[in-house]
């Protein structure tokens, strides 16, 4: 049989080092991310269909309309969003597809597709945020209190996700997500090809 891919979608605080575990995951272990659709224009370096889809305003706008979007959103007057057949076709395929995505869209993302997994990644503590956002020595303290101001906010959304990684070393962090992505394919709501096989096998040996 076939083995089909899972959809999981990932988040957590900045400064959690969400980004990176999925890096490590894709380059480990083969994930495949999935490729947002945007209305804005390329930055140089980008290419179509590897960072991501280029869309006009009025294309987007029409796959908004024709139901094209896993979730999409929009920010400083420019469309971003999930292509349903770009991952449809990955899980297809058998690839499992993370959506690296922030805690509204993901909450829209359970919402339209239940049986999706949320995983999210949080450091130990709130001095262990503080002190990775330090070290990034790309922003401002200023901006960073704020960073942490809307980690304390952010953190009423953990309870709505099915599971809690936490990151306390990038290699052990890496580790525990692909063991607990893989597990997901064991799910009664991944294995209804089996289930519905084995029912069949039964009902043919019966008669």
């Amino acid at each position: 049989m076939p083995k089909k891919g899972i959809i999981a979608v990932i988040s957590g605080f900045s400064g959690a080092g969400k980004g990176t575990v999925v890096n490590e995951l894709v380059r480990k272990y083969g994930y495949a991310i999935s490729v947002s659709a945007t209305t804005r224009q390329p930055r140089e370096g980008e290419e179509e269909g590897k960072n991501y889809f280029f869309k006009t305003k009025e294309e987007f706008e029409q796959m908004i309309k024709d139901g094209k979007f896993i979730e999409y959103a929009k920010y400083v007057d420019n469309y971003y969003g999930t292509p349903k057949d770009y991952v449809y076709s990955q899980i297809e395929n058998g690839r499992d597809v993370l959506l690296e995505i922030e805690m509204q869209g993901a909450m829209q993302v359970k919402k339209d597709f239940p049986d999706v997994s949320l995983v999210f990644i949080t450091p130990p503590h709130v001095a262990e945020l503080e002190r990775r956002l330090f070290k990034r020595g790309t922003e401002t303290e200023e901006v960073i209190k704020k960073r942490i101001a809307r980690a304390a906010e952010e953190c009423s959304y953990m309870k709505e996700y099915d599971y809690i990684i936490v990151n306390d070393g990038l290699e052990e962090c890496v580790e525990q997500m692909h063991c607990l992505l893989q597990s997901l394919h064991f799910t009664k709501n991944n294995q209804q090809q089996l289930i519905g096989n084995i029912s069949r096998d039964f009902a043919s040996y019966s008669n």
